[in-house]
C-alpha cells in the first residue's frame, strides 16, 4: 500500500544533472588511479536515460560499457541483470550436483543420504535466491538523478574490491604457499597420510576457504548497490511496504548466500578428502575433519583483511564528512556539497556489506569445522555406531538454518504503513526461531541417538536450545544500550547538554556497563551445557560435556542467516538515504529513508551482539579441536593449561596485549585516513568557489580515491599483528621448552594460554566498543528527532558519534574475526609448537 503523497515538498532549487553535468565520478587525472573501472565491463545496471554524451564520454570518443546500457528497456535490463545472477547461482548449484555424483561412489548409505540433503538444501537456497534477485529488479530504479548516484556509488564500491581483492589475492598465495612448505616439515598426523600430500590439502583448502570467504564479501557488495537504488525509488513513490521488502529481502540475498556457500564449500572438501585419503590411503574416517583447518584458515583469513579494510573506508569517509560537512559547514548528512559523501556511501558498502558477509561466513565455517572435530573424536572414543552422524550433525544444523531463516524472511512484511519496521523483523525471527527449536529437537533425535547412550541425544538438544535463548538475550541486551527508546541511550542524549565530554564520559560508560550481562549470559550458556552434555551418559564426560557447548554454538548460530539479514538491512537503508538526500528528493521521502534507517542502526548493533558472541563460542570450539590436533599427532594429551607457569602467564599477557594493541592500531588507522579525507574536503570547499552555491561540483573522485589508497595502506599493520602474534609466541615459546625448560610441550601450552586471555579480553573489548559506538551514534538520532538540530547539544552529540565510528564499525566488528583467526590459525599451525623430541617419540611408537 503506497502512503499518501504529503502537501508539501521540499523545494529543489535546480535538477541535480544540470547542476553537476552528469560527470563520471573520476575526472580525467582521477582516472589514472581507478582506470578501466567500467570501460571494459559489460555492467547491465545503469541509468535507462542519455544524458549530454559530452560529459560521458572518454578519449577515444566511445560511450563507456557502466552509461551503454542507458537506452535499453527496463525489461531488457532486468533480464540481463537476472541472467547475470543466474549463471552465478546455476554455478554454485552445478557444484552441488557433481558433489552428489562423487559421494554415490565413495561414501556409505547413510552418509550420502545425510550430505546430500545439506547439498540440496544449498541448492534450494540458490533457487530462493535468483527469485529474489528477478524480483529486486524487476521494481522501480527512480529518478534519472537517482540513477547518476547511484551508479558514482556502484563505481566506488567496484574500485575499492577490485583493488583490495587484487592485494588479498597476492597476499592468500604466498600464505599458501609458506602453508605448503610449513606442512613439508612439520610431520603428518597419520601414518597414512604423507607429508607432501598433507602439505597440498592444506594449502588446497586453504586457497578454496579464501576463494569462498572473498566471494561471499562480495555478493554482499553486489546486491546492495542494486538494492539501494530501488529502494529509494520506492521511498520516493511514498511506498513504505516495499522500501522496507527491497532493503530486508536484498539483504537477506547476501546472507543466504553465504551461508549456502560455505556449508557446500565444506560438503565438498569432506567428499574429496574422503575419495583421495579414506578410499585410496585407506585413512581413518574420524580424521578427515582435522584436514579442513585450512578452509577455516582461508576463510578467516580473507574476512580479517575485508572486515579491517572496509570498516577504515567507510568510518574514515564517514569522519571526515561529517567533520567538514555537518560541524563545520552546518550542511545536512549525504547532502551532494559535500565532496566526501559518495566515498561514505561507498563506505556502507565495503565496509557493512563485505565485510560483514565475510565475517559470518568465516564464523559459520569455524564453528562446523570445530563441532565436526569435536563430533569425530567423541564417536570414536565412545565406540559409537554412527560416526558419520556426528560429523555431519553441524552441516544439517546449518541446513536448516537456511529454511527455518528463508521461511521467517518470507513472513516478514509490514502490516501497515504506519507500522514500526522492527515489528515485522520481530514477528519473522519469532517464527524463525520457533521453527528451530523444533527442527533442532528432530535433528538430534535422528542424527545423535545412539545405544551407548540412549539419553545422550535430548541432553544435547537442550544444549542447543541454551545456545537459542543465549543468542535471544543477547540481541535483546544489545538492543537495550543502543536502541534511543530505552534509558542508556537518553542518558548520553541528556549529557550532551552540558558539553562534548560529558557526552564522551556517559558513551563509555555505557559502553563498559554493557559488557556485565552479556558476559553472563555467555558464561551460563557454556556451563549450562557444559553440564548437560557430561550427564548423557557417554564415556567419555569432558568429550560430551565440549560437544554440549558446540550443540550450544550451533543452537545459537542456527538462526544466523536471519538475523545477519536484519544486519544487511542497515547499510541499505542507511545508502537509499543518501541516494534520496543527494537527489534532491522532497523532505517526506527522506522521512520513510530515516524511518528505515533509524531501524538498521538498531540491527546492526544488535547483529554485532550476537555476531561476538558467537565467535567466542566457536573459539571454545577451535581452541579444544587444536588440543585434539597436538594429542593425535604427538599421542600427548593436553588437558588443562598451568597458569602458575610463568611462562604461560607472560603468553597470556601478551594475548591481553594483543587485543589492545590491535585496537589501537585500528582505531588510529581511520583517524589518521580521515584526517586525509578533511584536508581534501576543506580545500575543495575553499579552492572551488560556487560548491555551497549549488554552482560546482565537488571532486567526489578524489576522496574515494585517498580513502581506497589510504584503508588498503593502513589495514596491513593491524592485520599482520593478528596473523603473526599467534605463531610468534608458540615458537618463542617452543624454542625456550625446548632448549632451556626441557619441556617439549611448553609452546602449546602458551599459546592455549595466549588464546584462552586474549579471546577473553577480546570478546569483552568487542562488546564494548559495539555497544559504546552504537548507543553514541543512536543518541544523536535521538536529538535531531526532537528537532534540536544545530544546537550546542547536537554538537556534542555528532563529537560522541565521531568517536564511536571507528568503535563500533572498525575496531569492534575487526575483533570478532581475530579471535577467530587466531584459533584458526593456532588449529593450521599447531604441531609447529610442538619440539621435536615429542615428533620423534610419537614417530618411533
Amino acid at each position: 500500500m503506497k502512503d499518501a503523497p504529503p502537501a508539501h515538498y521540499r523545494p529543489r532549487p535546480q535538477n541535480l544533472s544540470r547542476r553537476i553535468n552528469n560527470p563520471k565520478i573520476y575526472s580525467h587525472d582521477e582516472s589514472k588511479f581507478s582506470q578501466n573501472i567500467n570501460v571494459n565491463v559489460q555492467d547491465p545496471e545503469a541509468q535507462s536515460s542519455h544524458p549530454d554524451e559530452r560529459y560521458i564520454k572518454d578519449m577515444t570518443g566511445r560511450v563507456p560499457a557502466s552509461m551503454s546500457f542507458m537506452e535499453k528497456s527496463s525489461t531488457t535490463l532486468i533480464r540481463e541483470v537476472s541472467h547475470e545472477f543466474d549463471q552465478f547461482a546455476f554455478t554454485l548449484i552445478g557444484f552441488g550436483v557433481v558433489d552428489i555424483i562423487i559421494g554415490f561412489f565413495v561414501m556409505s548409505w547413510s552418509g550420502i543420504l545425510v550430505i546430500s540433503f545439506a547439498i540440496m538444501s544449498c541448492v534450494g537456497a540458490f533457487y530462493y535466491c535468483s527469485q529474489t534477485v528477478r524480483w529486486i529488479m524487476s521494481k522501480g530504479r527512480g529518478t534519472h538523478d537517482m540513477q547518476i548516484i547511484a551508479d558514482y556509488i556502484k563505481e566506488g564500491s567496484d574500485s575499492y574490491l577490485r583493488t583490495q581483492y587484487q592485494y588479498i589475492a597476492s597476499v592468500a598465495i604466498i600464505t599458501a604457499a609458506g602453508l605448503f612448505f610449513i606442512y613439508l616439515f612439520r610431520g603428518s598426523m597419520s601414518a597414512e597420510i604423507s607429508v607432501l600430500s598433507l602439505a597440498i590439502v592444506t594449502a588446497v583448502s586453504f586457497m578454496i576457504g579464501a576463494f569462498c570467504s572473498a566471494v561471499a564479501g562480495y555478493t554482499g557488495v553486489w546486491t546492495s548497490v542494486r538494492c539501494n537504488l530501488r529502494v529509494a525509488a520506492a521511498a520516493a513513490q511514498y511506498d513504505y511496504k516495499n522500501a522496507f521488502l527491497l532493503a530486508f529481502r536484498g539483504g537477506a540475498v547476501s546472507a543466504i548466500l553465504s551461508a549456502a556457500m560455505c556449508i557446500l564449500g565444506i560438503a565438498t572438501l569432506y567428499i574429496i578428502s574422503t575419495l583421495l585419503f579414506v578410499r585410496f590411503m585407506n585413512v581413518p574416517e574420524q580424521e578427515i575433519p582435522l584436514l579442513l583447518g585450512g578452509y577455516g584458515f582461508g576463510a578467516s583469513f580473507v574476512a580479517l583483511f575485508m572486515q579491517l579494510g572496509g570498516g577504515i573506508y567507510t568510518k574514515a569517509a564517514d569522519v571526515g564528512a561529517d567533520m567538514c560537512g555537518k560541524i563545520e559547514q552546518g550542511i545536512p548528512e549525504d547532502d551532494p556539497r559535500n565532496p566526501a559523501v559518495i566515498a561514505d556511501l561507498v563506505g556502507d558498502n565495503v565496509g557493512d556489506c563485505a565485510g560483514s558477509m565475510a565475517d559470518v561466513f568465516e564464523s559459520i565455517a569455524a564453528e562446523m569445522i570445530g563441532t565436526m572435530i569435536l563430533g569425530a573424536t567423541l564417536s570414536s572414543v565412545s565406540k559409537i555406531e554412527s560416526m558419520q552422524m556426528y560429523i555431519f550433525f553441524p552441516l544439517i544444523v546449518h541446513s536448516l538454518d537456511l529454511f527455518v531463516s528463508i521461511v521467517g524472511i518470507s513472513l516478514t512484511v509490514p502490516r501497515s504503513p504506519n507500522e514500526d519496521p522492527i515489528v515485522p523483523m520481530k514477528r519473522g525471527y519469532t517464527v524463525a526461531l520457533l521453527l528451530a527449536i523444533v527442527l533442532f529437537t528432530v535433528v538430534c533425535r535422528v542424527m545423535l541417538y545412539t545405544e551407548v547412550a540412549p539419553a545422550a541425544w535430548w541432553h544435547f538438544a537442550l544444549c542447543g536450545m541454551i545456545g537459542l535463548l543465549c543468542a535471544y538475550f543477547i540481541v535483546l541486551i544489545t538492543q537495550y544500550y543502543t536502541d534511543y527508546t530505552n534509558e542508556p541511550v537518553k542518558k548520553i542524549a541528556r549529557a550532551s547538554r552540558t558539553g562534548h565530554g560529558t557526552n564522551i564520559i556517559a558513551g563509555i560508560a555505557v559502553g563498559m556497563e554493557s559488557t556485565a550481562l552479556p558476559a553472563i549470559t555467555i558464561c551460563v550458556s557454556l556451563f549450562g551445557s557444559y553440564m548437560l552434555g557430561i550427564s548423557t551418559g557417554l564415556p567419555e564426560e569432558h568429550l560430551s560435556g565440549l560437544f554440549g557447548t558446540a550443540c550450544a554454538t550451533m543452537g545459537m548460530l542456527c538462526t544466523a542467516v536471519y538475523v545477519l539479514s536484519m544486519n544487511n538491512f542497515g547499510p541499505i537503508a542507511d545508502n537509499a538515504g543518501g541516494v534520496v538526500e543527494m537527489s534532491e528528493q522532497p523532505h517526506d521521502v527522506r522521512v520513510i529513508t530515516d524511518r528505515l534507517d533509524a531501524v538498521g542502526n538498531v540491527t546492526k548493533a544488535a547483529t554485532k551482539g550476537y555476531a561476538v558472541a558467537g565467535s567466542a563460542l566457536a573459539c571454545f570450539l577451535l581452541f579444544n579441536a587444536f588440543l585434539d590436533e597436538i594429542h593425535v599427532l604427538t599421542g600427548v594429551k593436553v588437558t588443562s593449561v598451568d597458569i602458575t607457569k610463568v611462562e604461560c602467564m607472560i603468553a597470556g599477557i601478551l594475548g591481553i596485549m594483543m587485543v589492545f594493541l590491535f585496537t589501537g592500531w585500528s582505531i588510529d588507522a581511520v583517524g589518521r585516513t580521515a584526517q586525509k579525507v578533511v584536508d581534501e574536503v576543506r580545500r575543495q570547499f575553499a579552492e572551488i568557489p560556487g560548491i555551497m552555491q549549488h554552482q560546482a561540483r565537488p571532486q567526489y573522485g578524489k576522496c574515494v580515491e585517498i580513502v581506497t589508497r589510504s584503508a588498503l595502506k593502513e589495514m596491513v599493520r593491524p592485520a599482520l599483528l593478528a596473523l603473526l602474534m599467534p605463531v610468534a609466541v608458540g615458537l618463542l615459546f617452543r624454542f625456550i621448552g625446548q632448549y632451556l625448560r626441557n619441556d617439549r610441550m611448553l609452546g602449546v601450552e602458551c599459546l592455549a594460554a595466549f588464546l584462552q586471555f586474549g579471546t577473553m579480553t577480546g570478546l569483552l573489548m568487542a562488546v564494548f566498543l559495539d555497544n559504546s559506538g552504537g548507543a553514541w551514534d543512536n543518541a544523536k538520532k535521538l536529538i535531531e528527532s526532537q528537532n534540536l538540530k544545530d544546537t550546542e547539544a547536537h554538537k556534542a552529540a555528532i563529537t560522541g558519534d565521531t568517536v564511536g565510528d571507528p568503535f563500533k564499525d572498525t575496531a569492534g566488528p575487526a575483533l570478532h574475526v581475530v579471535i577467530t583467526t587466531m584459533s584458526t590459525t593456532a588449529l593450521v599451525l599447531g604441531p609447529l609448537f610442538v619440539g621435536y623430541a615429542s615428533l620423534q617419540q610419537n614417530e618411533f611408537e
